[in-house]
């Protein structure tokens, strides 16, 4: 009997993130266009070195300095206004004169061929450099605007395409590749998107008559006993597979892009979620406190207000026992809106942390066994986040319980 194949794997995590925040400095980032202005303009300045000294030992060498005289005085007076000249000299105190002051001018002739000639070395470095960079920026100009589509297509809009002009070159042929893969993304979320719609369709709709049915017969008064706990069983099964089916979908939404936005105070939307665990939260004894100061987003109201809700029921049911608490905050902090959700509960491992954001994974479970959710209350969380440009943080509580920490761009 054939071996089953192996399960396909699962796609690399990218070791990048589109929304990190910039350096203070971008401009001494490293980048290939300064790597290649400093090469272009590298060369040149080497080039220029050593084209000044050659001019320069030639110059020297042509001017003889050091060297004596080419000829010689034997009776006479001289008078300089650069030299100074004995006033009655002999013949070889003249020629040792005559001799020195020519080597002194040699000398300042080239001093001052060395001073201009570094002067306009550095000028001619200065345009060479901008030269480069302008030269730079040119061949790499397909780059950034690849680069920048893949800024926007990180950030969950498919239908941007680079369509790059200009010669069939090796960046011509990466930009095609790269808008061909994007068209295919494109169909795929888009097939997706369609298979989500008509899944929500066929799903609940025979959930919602089994439902109906059941209601039905447990209105009944004259039903049996038996007929009546079946019943109430498989009404408590119905409302299970509808929270699975609304939680696999909100979860299938949120990890495409948010097309509805607009401005949410995270503070409501907690105060909601609150209101609604409440009922909950007094008949388990748990206490729910917390100061909501406005925290304002850009994004949509019902799943962030999903995040919320999701966080305080999991806060409230793993809790315990006598005298737990939950703490629900929202703030801002250096420009991100914050919502942190803190409970009293059992003690959780950091080891097992990574796992509790996995659709259907419990601590020290690996399916679903209990009546208090359908295991992708994190995951939802987790997804909607990453869909508004932000992300969910949780650590162990000393003495027990879990700290979430959601946090999003303002």
């Amino acid at each position: 009997m054939a071996a089953a194949p192996a399960p396909p794997q699962a796609p690399p995590k990218p070791t990048w993130d589109p929304r990190r925040p910039q350096p203070p400095f971008p401009w001494l980032r490293p980048t290939i266009r300064i790597r290649l202005t400093l090469l272009y303009g590298g060369m040149f300045l080497i080039a220029g070195i050593l084209l000044l000294s050659i001019i320069y030992l030639l110059a020297a060498h042509a001017l003889n300095v050091g060297s004596e005289l080419p000829f010689k005085i034997l009776s006479g007076s001289v008078s300089s206004s650069t030299c100074n000249f004995p006033s009655q000299p002999s013949a070889s105190e003249l020629n040792t004169a005559m001799n020195d002051c020519v080597n002194q001018q040699r000398q300042h002739a080239l001093d001052d061929l060395l001073s201009r000639s570094l002067l306009a070395l550095l000028g001619l470095a200065v345009i060479a450099f901008a030269f480069g960079y302008a030269m730079a920026g040119r061949v790499l100009f397909p780059l950034g605007r690849i680069t920048r589509t893949a800024r926007q297509v990180a950030g969950s809009d498919l239908s941007r395409r680079i369509e790059l002009d200009g010669p069939d070159d090796e960046l011509k042929e990466l930009a095609d590749t790269f808008d061909d893969m994007l068209e295919r993304l494109q169909r795929a979320f888009t097939a997706q998107q369609r298979f989500v719609g008509n899944a929500s369709h066929e799903l609940r709709t025979p959930l919602a008559i089994n439902r109906t049915l059941l209601e039905v017969h447990l209105s009944d008064p004259n039903a049996p006993v038996e007929l009546q706990q079946l019943g109430k069983t498989l009404l408590a099964t119905n409302e299970r597979s509808e929270q699975l089916v609304e939680g696999l979908l909100l979860l299938a939404r949120s990890d495409n892009q948010i097309v509805e936005r607009g401005p949410v105070d995270l503070a409501e939307v907690a105060t909601q979620a609150i209101d609604q665990v409440h009922a909950e939260a007094e008949a388990k004894g748990v206490k729910i406190r917390g100061e909501r100061k406005p925290a304002v987003v850009q994004g949509n109201g019902v799943l962030l207000e999903r995040i919320a809700l999701n966080l305080v029921q999991n806060a409230v049911r793993y809790n315990v026992a006598e005298e737990g608490w939950v703490e629900v905050n929202t703030e801002v902090q250096h420009a991100q809106a914050v919502l942190t959700v803190t409970n009293t509960g059992p003690v959780v491992p950091a080891y097992e942390i990574d796992n509790l954001f996995e659709p259907f994974r419990r601590l020290r479970t690996e399916r679903t066994g209990s009546d208090k959710g359908v295991g992708l209350g994190l995951s939802i969380v987790r997804s909607v986040a990453r869909a508004h440009g932000g992300h969910i943080a949780a650590q162990p509580r000393e003495g027990g319980g879990l700290v979430m920490r959601v946090t999003l761009p303002v």
